[in-house]
């Protein structure tokens, strides 16, 4: 079986069968991240891993940009992709809730989202593509993590870096967007 990496430069060099033989090979990685990340997502969430893992894929190779150079900048794309979605789903959910929908019903307790979650999905968002400007690698390993549900040690392989760098990197991605998010909410 080849190496993601190797299918990524097949893929650059032109061979449509590359494509195929990618998805095959990271396909089941993909829906464990999104199973792991709609776990955090509140209960009432109607957008499943699947549909995830295929509205990203769909979204990578629809994209001009497809010249993925290693499995580190695949799953960073992956994990953009993944995080665009569920924003939108997010934004898409909070307009109906406010009346982008012109339809009224009555609703239960059970029925209305989880503010905060939604919320804070708003603030991360905003506040990442202010780290990305200023430490991209920061902004990839908080997408993996925060966006895919990705563990320590699979956004550190992901990204291609030492465990113990990684954590660092995590350390300081937490704390320049808690002091980002801080500063927008006073």
């Amino acid at each position: 079986m080849k190496s993601i990496t190797k299918i990524l430069h097949s893929i650059r060099q032109g061979d449509q069968d590359a494509g195929v033989e990618l998805i095959h090979l990271v396909y089941e990685e993909l829906r464990m991240l999104a199973r792991q990340k709609m776990l955090g997502e509140p209960r009432n969430h109607t957008l499943q891993a699947t549909a995830l893992v295929h509205e990203a894929w769909l979204r990578m190779n629809s994209s001009q940009e497809q010249s993925w150079d290693s499995r580190a900048h695949f799953f960073s794309a992956a994990a953009e992709a993944m995080r665009r979605i569920l924003i939108e789903s997010a934004r898409k959910k909070l307009s109906l809730k406010r009346g982008g929908d012109v339809k009224l019903e009555s609703l239960d307790d059970s029925e209305i989202p989880e503010m905060e979650n939604t919320e804070e999905m708003f603030a991360v968002h905003e506040a990442l593509d202010n780290l990305a400007l200023e430490d991209k690698t920061a902004a990839d390993l908080v997408k993996l993590r925060y966006f895919v549900g990705m563990n320590m040690a699979e956004a550190a392989a992901s990204l291609g870096l030492k465990k113990r760098s990684t954590e660092a990197l995590w350390t300081y991605a937490k704390a320049w967007l808690h002091r980002e998010i801080s500063r927008k909410m006073n």
